[in-house]
C-alpha cells in the first residue's frame, strides 16, 4: 500500500487482490473507489520486444566467440521462448541470465535489461499476481 497525504486529503493505493474494508486517516472517512487494472500488451509492445530479442541476437552474432555462440543463441532462444509463454518461465530467464554473468559478462547486461523491461514486466504480471510478486523478488530485491 502507498499513501499520500495532502492537506487535508488523505489517498491510499493497494497492490495485488485485496478483500475486505481498510479504514486510514482521522475521522476514518472512507470513500472507495474500486478500479480493476489488468496489465494489458499491446501488439506495439509485442512488437518491440520482438525487435529487442532480434537486437540481442545480433549482438550475439557480433560480439560473442566462435565457441560460444552457438551456446548463447540456444540461451537467448530458451529465454524469448521463456518470456512469451502463457505463464512466463521465471526459472528460465533466471538461468539464462546467470548463464550470460558466468559465460559471456560482456552480453550479460544487454540481457538483463532484457529480463527486467517493462514489457516483460506486463507479461509476468498477466500471468497473475503470485507470479508477478515472485519476478519482483527474483529480479528486483
Amino acid at each position: 500500500m502507498t499513501e499520500q497525504t495532502s492537506g487535508d486529503r488523505m489517498s491510499a493505493v493497494f497492490y495485488g487482490a485485496v478483500t475486505g474494508q481498510a479504514v486510514f486517516g482521522e475521522g476514518n472517512t472512507v470513500i472507495q473507489t474500486i478500479s480493476l487494472s489488468k496489465a494489458e500488451v499491446t501488439p506495439d509492445e509485442l512488437a518491440e520486444l520482438r525487435r529487442m530479442f532480434a537486437e540481442l541476437r545480433g549482438r550475439v552474432e557480433a560480439e560473442a566467440p566462435a565457441e560460444k555462440k552457438g551456446d548463447a543463441l540456444q540461451r537467448v532462444d530458451e529465454l524469448e521462448q521463456a518470456v512469451n509463454d502463457p505463464k512466463p518461465k521465471l526459472s528460465t530467464m533466471e538461468y539464462v541470465r546467470d548463464w550470460f554473468v558466468g559465460n559471456l559478462p560482456t552480453l550479460a547486461g544487454a540481457v538483463t535489461g532484457l529480463v527486467v523491461n517493462p514489457i516483460v514486466g506486463k507479461l509476468v504480471e498477466v500471468a497473475g499476481d503470485a507470479l508477478a510478486a515472485e519476478f519482483r523478488r527474483r529480479f528486483f530485491d
